[in-house]
């Protein structure tokens, strides 16, 4: 079954992005918000040997869509694309906790996002969707 599925309660899409949007008008996403951190220098030898283990570790456990449709992010032809975990990705949600944690540390807000329709899905794999925000 693919993803028109008539009882939008079954499937809840699962998000980590900052409530407030950046320069570029958008809602970065957990991974997105400790990169910065580390090119700004600010994070600790733990947080940053964190960080790169486990941006590894996804990187080994998860395709970048990106390198499937280099557009995918591109703002002019999908303006706003974000991506989420389907809720099947639970191995992957599993170890947003500890970048949570660090974001709190230096005081920058990560919220958890549940949308049965978060916008118009223009790249899907086994464990997640990016949308196009509905206008």
């Amino acid at each position: 079954m693919g993803m028109a599925n008539s009882d939008s309660e079954t499937v809840q899409y699962v998000r980590f992005q900052s409530p407030h949007r950046n320069r570029r008008g958008r809602f970065a996403g957990v991974f997105g918000l400790i990169n910065k951190l580390a090119r700004e220098g600010r994070l600790s030898d733990d947080q940053e040997s964190f960080r790169r283990i486990n941006n590894n570790w996804y990187d080994a456990a998860y395709t970048d869509p990106s390198t499937v449709n280099s557009t995918v992010y591109d703002d002019e032809i999908h303006p706003g694309a974000a991506a989420w975990f389907k809720p099947s990705a639970t191995h992957l949600i599993a170890r947003v906790p500890g970048y949570l944690e660090i974001l709190a540390a230096h005081g920058v807000d990560c919220r958890m996002m549940r949308c049965a329709d978060p916008g118009r899905v223009i790249y899907e794999d086994d464990v997640q969707v990016v949308v196009v925000p509905y206008t």
